[in-house]
């Protein structure tokens, strides 16, 4: 008997797969979820279902990988610590951080102010804590819109090429040829240093490597043959892309996000050290350690502590990167 391709409708949004070669009658028609039509749709109901059953279990196999390994759960940990400080910042914190106390200024390390004081006597720990929110509220929101803009953008270039995928990746190229911490500070000069303004700075400088990753990986999918089903069935491109090709390519998109986080912490500290980040008296770590530098040799701890807050942070974000990219990754499994 000759073997035909079957081309399965497995929901009532106009989502289509290829379930392979099957024998037996061919389906002329997709099914609905409440009629199947003869043989090859009983089975494909039920191939439905066991693939169901598949896909929960590698969510549970790739949960358990991330759980046994060690790197993913220290960065996991210390990054769920961080989230909890920035939110919980009015309680944990024991002073306002920008109390100024004139008499405790650069007051060392002691019981009633752990990390020690500021040349105002502002709370070290305090400012930590708050800097926390800063930092967070930067990267993620940064990273976010960048990771927006890069996915549209590689997804335009990979899926349609041609003229879309020339100009697209000319602009990419041009913003890839500039460094990322000089294009930012450009960016920040010529609106004006503030916080919103520098989430932009960053996430317009952030997008390229969305962009290309995304853009490489529509153009291996574009040729399988579920989406040449796809086409063929006249489902629109606007699902093919959104329903289809985007949630194959998650999981590099996922890891990728996650090793941009650390380079978005530390740019802003970087712009932040400038002055061209948050503005006083709201804290960053960033700001702190740029005030501590004309203090570093009578009062060290004012640049030491939050340079070693951003290196915990950093470290803890990219090991979590590290096992998330080993564990998504089939070819990094053993």
């Amino acid at each position: 008997m000759r073997k035909e391709q079957v081309i399965s409708k497995y929901s009532k949004d106009n989502m289509y797969r290829m379930d392979g070669y099957l024998g037996g009658h061919v389906l002329e028609r997709p099914y609905t979820s409440d009629k199947v039509y003869g043989k090859v749709g009983e089975q494909e109901a039920r191939d439905i279902d066991d693939n169901h059953q598949r896909y929960r279990d590698i969510r549970f196999d790739l949960l358990r990988s991330l759980l046994a390994n060690k790197k993913a759960v220290f960065g996991s940990v210390v990054i769920l610590l961080f989230i909890l400080v920035a939110i919980l910042a009015p309680y944990i914190a024991p002073y306002s951080y920008d109390a100024v106390d004139l008499p405790n200024m650069l007051k060392a390390p002691s019981v009633s102010h752990p990390l020690g004081t500021d040349e105002l006597g502002r709370d070290i720990f305090s400012r930590i804590i708050y800097g926390a929110r800063v930092s967070l509220k930067v990267s993620l929101f940064s990273v976010g819109i960048a990771l927006i803009i890069g996915v549209v953008l590689g997804a335009l270039a990979g899926y349609f090429g041609g003229v879309v995928d020339y100009i697209i990746s000319g602009l990419t190229d041009i913003v890839w040829s500039f460094p990322v911490t000089l294009l930012a500070i450009a960016f920040v000069a010529a609106l004006g240093p503030s916080l919103t303004n520098l989430i932009l700075a960053l996430a317009l400088t952030g997008w390229t490597g969305f962009t290309r990753l995304v853009r490489g990986e529509f153009l291996a999918i574009r040729e399988k043959e579920f989406i040449a089903a796809a086409k063929a069935l006249g489902i629109p491109n606007r699902k093919i892309l959104f329903r289809h090709m985007i949630p194959n390519s998650l999981a590099p998109i996922i890891v990728l996000a996650t090793m941009e986080l650390p380079k978005a912490i530390i740019v802003e500290s970087s712009l932040s050290f400038l002055g061209l980040g948050a503005q006083p008296p709201t804290p960053s770590w960033g700001s702190i350690m740029s005030a501590g530098r004309s203090y570093i040799m009578e009062a060290p701890w004012i640049f030491l502590f939050p340079g070693l807050v951003i290196a915990i942070l950093v470290l803890a974000v990219n090991l979590f990167g590290d096992a998330l990219r080993d564990t998504l990754d089939p070819k990094l499994k053993n």
